[in-house]
């Protein structure tokens, strides 16, 4: 799969996301807060996750169905991927 610049980009935002959440331990940041932003990471990786599945899936369901094949198991291993992923 070719992961395009959307998704690169997403991912540098989260490292900064991260980064700063690491920053705000090291400044003894109030816990409300470092919570908040953990969370927003979290978030954003799970909306990260779900743009790579589907990405991948329509991509996948395109080539079966090019060569005539069923897409039941790739719509499957999808769903499996991202129930994982929680």
């Amino acid at each position: 799969m070719e992961y395009n610049d959307q998704m690169k980009n997403r991912m540098k935002r989260i490292e900064g996301q991260v980064k700063a959440i690491v920053r705000m331990m090291e400044e003894e940041k109030d816990c409300k807060d470092l919570v908040g932003q953990m969370s927003a990471a979290r978030n954003a990786m799970d909306r990260a996750i779900g743009l790579v599945v589907s990405t991948n899936l329509e991509q996948c369901v395109r080539d079966q169905i090019e060569k005539g094949e069923d897409t039941e198991e790739l719509i499957q291993e999808a769903v499996n991927l991202l129930v994982k992923s929680r």
